[in-house]
C-alpha cells in the first residue's frame, strides 16, 4: 500500500475507533508535509490503532483529541506508512540475500564434489593417482568468487566400492540439507547430481579400468623448443599462472614435452571450453556419416512458428544463434555444478537478435548443437571417435540424466589433445587413411563465415582464430578452454601446440607469445 492510498483510506475511518493522546516529540519535517490540511477529530480503524499503540508519537487513549494532537497523529501514521514502504524492500533484499548465500554454497559444494570426483576416478581409470590434497592444490584453487572463498570449509568425504573404486564422492554444505554428491559412472566420468539428491544406487561394481603404468616420459631431453617449454613452466608467458603441461609434436610425432610435478603424460584434467571444439568434431563426424546438416534447423522452439526454428546447427557453432544469455560469457553453474540438466539449462533462452546475426559467446549455444546430433549418440557415442584417435585417456561427461555436457565437461590429457589437433592437420583423416571428418571440414572450422568477437581473436565454428596474431602463420586455429587449455594447430607448419593449466581468475597466459616462441625456436 502507498502512502497515497493510506492518506484516501483515513477519512473512510473517521467515525470509528477512540480518538489519541499524542506523546512528546516532533515528527519529521518532510513526513508534516504530507499531511497538511488534515481535518481533526479524525479517528483511525482497529487495525490502525493497533499498529499505532507501538509509535513512540501516539498512544491510544480515551481522552478527547486536539488539533494538534491528530495532526501529530496523522503525521505519525504517515511517518509509519513510509517507514513501511523502505523497510518492505529491505526486507526483500535481505532475503534474496540470504537466499543467494545459501546457492552459493550449495553450488561450491557441488563444484568441490565434481571436481575431487572427476579428477580423481577420471585418473585411477587409466592407472594415474591423484590425491585430494593434488586436487585441492590445482583444481580447487583460484576458482572464481564467491566459491572460492566457500570451498575451503566445506568438508568431503570419497566413499569408495569393495575394488577400491570411487563410488561417488560427498561434501557437506548445509545444516538442513543432504550433502552435494558427484556420482562415477566408468566410462562417463563423474555427475553431479541435484541439489538434495543422494546417490542413485549404493555402490557399483566398476573395477579399475588398468593397472599403473611405468613410463620413462620423464626422461632428459634436448630438443629446440625445451628452453621455451621450460618458460611456460616458470609462469614465463602471465604473472601467476600455473603450466601443468605443454606438449609440441610435428606431423604427428612428439618434439617435446613438460609436465609440472604431480602430472604425468596420462594424467587427465578438465578441457573446460576446448570440449566445444571436441564437439564440433563430433558434429564433423555425424555430417560425414549423414546423420547431420549443419544448415538445418537445430530443433529449437516450440513448434514450426517458433521463430528460434531457424537457428541453424551452423548458428551455434559460430555463437550466433541470436539468443539471449543472462551472464557474459553464458555461465551455466546450475549445470555444471548445481546438478540441472541439459535440457533445463540451454533451451529455453529467447531470441534477443535475428540468427546469424550477433555473435554472443554461449555455452548454451554448443550444447544446443549438440544436442541437434543426441539421436545418433546411441550407436556413435564420443567414446567411439576417441577409441578410433587414440584418445584413450579422454572423458566425456554428462549431467545426471545422460546428456553430454560437451560446452565444458571433457577430462583429457595433453597427448591425447594433440591427437586431435592432428586430426584437422591430416584434413580429418586417421593415420590407417579413414576418414572421419567430411573434406572441407578444416576449412569449414577455421573460416571467419559468422559475426565476429571483438579482441585479438576471431571465431570459426567451434574454434577460435589466430589469424590476427602477429608472427603467428595466419591459418593458424585453436580450441581455447577456461583456467589456460589450449589447443593450437598450424596447418601450414604440420605443428600442434597443446597447453594445459590452472590458472586461477585474472591470470592469463599469452599463448600468441607461446606459439610464437615455439615456432621460431622451430625455424
Amino acid at each position: 500500500m502507498s502512502m497515497h492510498s493510506d492518506r484516501r483510506a483515513t477519512p473512510q475511518s473517521a467515525k470509528i475507533g477512540p480518538p489519541l493522546a499524542v506523546a512528546a516529540g516532533s515528527p519529521p519535517d518532510g513526513v508534516a508535509r504530507l499531511v497538511r490540511g488534515m481535518k481533526p477529530g479524525l479517528r483511525l480503524a482497529p487495525c490502525q490503532r493497533n499498529f499505532l499503540r507501538q509509535s513512540r508519537w501516539i498512544n491510544v487513549t480515551s481522552s478527547g483529541s486536539s488539533v494538534a494532537a491528530m495532526i501529530r497523529m496523522a503525521l505519525s501514521a504517515a511517518t509509519a506508512a513510509a517507514l513501511a514502504l523502505f523497510a518492505a524492500p529491505a526486507v526483500a533484499q535481505n532475503q534474496q540475500e540470504a537466499l543467494d548465500a545459501n546457492y552459493d554454497r550449495a553450488l561450491a559444494a557441488g563444484y568441490k564434489a565434481l571436481m575431487l570426483c572427476s579428477a580423481i576416478a577420471n585418473a585411477e581409470r587409466v592407472g594415474e593417482d591423484r590425491t585430494p590434497e593434488s586436487v585441492i592444490e590445482w583444481e580447487l584453487a583460484g576458482i572464481q568468487a564467491p566459491l572460492d572463498a566457500i570451498v575451503p570449509s566445506l568438508p568431503h568425504e570419497i566413499v569408495r566400492n569393495g575394488n577400491g573404486v570411487v563410488d561417488h564422492v560427498a561434501v557437506e554444505w548445509a545444516d538442513d540439507m543432504p550433502p552435494r554428491i558427484a556420482q562415477y559412472r566408468g566410462q562417463q566420468g563423474c555427475a553431479a547430481l541435484p541439489i538434495g539428491q543422494q546417490p542413485v544406487a549404493k555402490g557399483h561394481d566398476l573395477a579399475r579400468y588398468r593397472d599403473a603404468r611405468i613410463l620413462n616420459w620423464h626422461m632428459l631431453r634436448s630438443s629446440p623448443v625445451r628452453t621455451v617449454l621450460s618458460r611456460a613452466l616458470d609462469a614465463g608467458y602471465g604473472q601467476g599462472t600455473r603450466t601443468t603441461a605443454v606438449i609440441v609434436t610435428r606431423a604427428g610425432e612428439e618434439i617435446d614435452s613438460l609436465f609440472a610435478k604431480g602430472f604425468a603424460p596420462s594424467t587427465p584434467q578438465r578441457t573446460w571450453s576446448v570440449a566445444k571444439s571436441i564437439a564440433a568434431t563430433l558434429i564433423g563426424a555425424a555430417v560425414y556419416r549423414g546423420e547431420a546438416n549443419v544448415q538445418a534447423s537445430a530443433g529449437l522452439g516450440e513448434s514450426d512458428a517458433d521463430p528460434r526454428r531457424a537457428i541453424t546447427i551452423d548458428h551455434l557453432l559460430r555463437m550466433a544463434s541470436g539468443r539471449y544469455s543472462d551472464t557474459p560469457g553464458n555461465r551455466t553453474d546450475p549445470l555444471y555444478f548445481g546438478g540441472s540438466t541439459v535440457e533445463e539449462t540451454a533451451v529455453h533462452w529467447p531470441l534477443a537478435h535475428v540468427p546469424g546475426s550477433t555473435f554472443r559467446y554461449a555455452n548454451n549455444d554448443t550444447l544446443a548443437a549438440v544436442r541437434a546430433i543426441k539421436s545418433s549418440f546411441a550407436v556413435h557415442p564420443p567414446a567411439e571417435l576417441f577409441a578410433r584417435l587414440g584418445m584413450h585417456d579422454t572423458v566425456a561427461e554428462t549431467d545426471w540424466r545422460g546428456n553430454y555436457i560437451l560446452s565444458s565437461q571433457v577430462w583429457s590429457t595433453a597427448h591425447d589433445l594433440a591427437r586431435l589437433g592432428q586430426l584437422y592437420i591430416d584434413d580429418g583423416v586417421l593415420p590407417d587413411g579413414t576418414r572421419v571428418l567430411p573434406e572441407g571440414w578444416v576449412e569449414y572450422v577455421s573460416t571467419p563465415a559468422g559475426p565476429q568477437p571483438d579482441g585479438p581473436f576471431g571465431y570459426g565454428a567451434g574454434f577460435w582464430l589466430m589469424n590476427k596474431s602477429e608472427g603467428v602463420p595466419p591459418d593458424t586455429f585453436a580450441a581455447f578452454g577456461n583456467r589456460g587449455q589450449y589447443v593450437v594447430i598450424v596447418p601450414s607448419r604440420n605443428i600442434v601446440i597443446v597447453r594445459r593449466g590452472e590458472d586461477p581468475v585474472g591470470a592469463r597466459f599469452d599463448i600468441a607469445g607461446f606459439t610464437r616462441d615455439v615456432l621460431a625456436a622451430l625455424d
